[in-house]
């Protein structure tokens, strides 16, 4: 039967809006080569003869954020580097010489040891309630002349159950400890949220020769986290902290620490406290020197990359080829940036391909800690032996993955600084 004119014009017209949507739907290309700057690194590995994964930190950008954060901070506050973050004991003293600071914040024991064996001149603040455990090890395994724990050293203690372990063990190595109280600011992750709790935590230590006050610690990075205005939760949270500061005073009086330690803010939160009048004396601050992809926050918009995995290609593949029968080829067809795939040699880190841009993780495939297979277009002439670089998500974790860190400076790989052993 013939099809009626108006019908067979809406079908060929459906047919036509059906191949535009599709065309307009289809994928570019998203590939490109190596940047002048990553080429240089490129070479610059290869200069140093390193042929597997490593971790980069460009020495020029490091120093570029932290002469920002120190703009920012324009000498109102005490800055403390959170050694987490920047987990080498070089990246930690390049730190240190160019933000004039001797000041760390600490998470680990095995850390805190070497800190104060090869450190020994540092101001640490534990930043997180350690089990009375990882503080007696430390204790029984310190040796260090130079290191006087017992006034540069502060544990960072959250309920007055925990301060009473930290009573008995004071008394049983016969150490004097400062403490530092955590203060639940807004975050809800633990520490002080009333006063009765904090005054119990006082009078504690008040009872007790071996301990002292030493200050408090509150940190805010849900402030930029959840829904809302940012200033806000900043305001609410500096009414807490205030409110606490006045419970303290008025409990110890003449025992208020004349040095006390009051420390707040994280690279997300930092630069919120640019002017105005806050309760805290102390800032920490440490990913927004290297700048993981998950500080790409407005709040940190004037800082820099400054670090990245290199890890060189293995193998390469133009055939479209994934073991089910025929999906690479439709693939490819259908999305040009599938055309080409390139295997890295490790994987699976908690990182983002960076450059050549266009890469991206085949979808299919999953993922790989041995052999990562990624994908691009044939815009991407990258063959065996070439470099990928990826951008970190974070550093306190990844960067301790990759042994010594490679540290580039005017397009060379000048020296390497080792990483925090995770063991001591």
């Amino acid at each position: 039967m013939a099809i009626p004119i108006k019908r067979r014009t809406l079908l060929v017209g459906g047919v036509a809006g059906a191949a535009a949507l599709a065309v307009g739907l289809k994928p570019g290309d998203k590939g490109e080569n190596h940047s002048p700057y990553f080429s240089d690194i490129s070479t610059a590995l290869d200069n140093a003869n390193i042929a597997t994964p490593v971790l980069i930190v460009d020495k020029a950008k490091l120093l570029e954020n932290v002469k920002t954060l120190k703009s920012h901070i324009d000498g109102r506050f005490k800055y403390r580097i959170v050694a987490k973050s920047l987990p080498s004991l070089g990246l930690i003293e390049q730190v240190m010489e160019a933000a004039n600071t001797h000041r760390l914040m600490l998470f680990h024991q095995p850390f805190l040891s070497q800190v104060a064996a090869q450190l020994p001149h540092s101001d640490v603040l534990m930043g997180k309630p350690m089990p009375v455990k990882a503080a007696e090890t430390f204790y029984l395994t310190f040796d260090s002349t130079e290191f006087d724990h017992q006034q540069q050293l502060q544990w960072l203690l959250d309920t007055p159950a925990r301060l009473q372990q930290y009573v008995t063990l004071a008394n049983q190595l016969n150490v004097n400890m400062r403490i530092n109280i955590e203060l639940d600011v807004g975050l809800h992750r633990g520490g002080i949220q009333d006063s009765d709790e904090l005054i119990a935590m006082l009078e504690i230590i008040q009872a007790e020769p071996r301990l002292s006050f030493a200050g408090f610690m509150g940190y805010e990075p849900h402030i930029v986290k959840v829904p809302g205005n940012p200033l806000d939760y900043r305001n609410r949270a500096m009414e807490s902290y205030k409110k606490h500061i006045v419970t303290a005073k008025q409990f110890l009086q003449d025992d208020w620490p004349e040095d006390v330690l009051l420390n707040a803010c994280g690279s997300p939160t930092y630069q919120l406290y640019d002017e105005g009048d806050y309760p805290f004396n102390e800032i920490s601050a440490g990913s927004c020197l290297v700048k993981p992809t998950d500080f790409d926050i407005p709040t940190l918009a004037d800082h820099l990359p400054a670090s990245y995995i290199a890890t060189p290609v293995l193998k390469t593949s133009d055939r479209k080829q994934i073991p089910v029968d025929g999906v690479g080829k439709l693939l490819a067809a259908w999305d040009p940036n599938f055309a080409r795939a390139f295997f890295t040699y490790g994987g699976y880190w908690k990182a983002i391909p960076e450059s050549p841009k266009g890469l991206f993780n085949n979808p299919l495939m999953g993922r790989s800690t041995n052999q990562e297979m990624l994908n691009g277009s044939t815009s991407i002439d990258l063959q065996v032996d070439d470099w990928i670089f990826l951008r970190p998500t974070q550093s306190e974790f990844v960067f301790l993955q990759f042994g010594d860190i490679a540290v580039l400076e005017n397009n060379e790989i000048t020296e390497r600084w080792s990483v925090l052993a995770a063991e001591a």
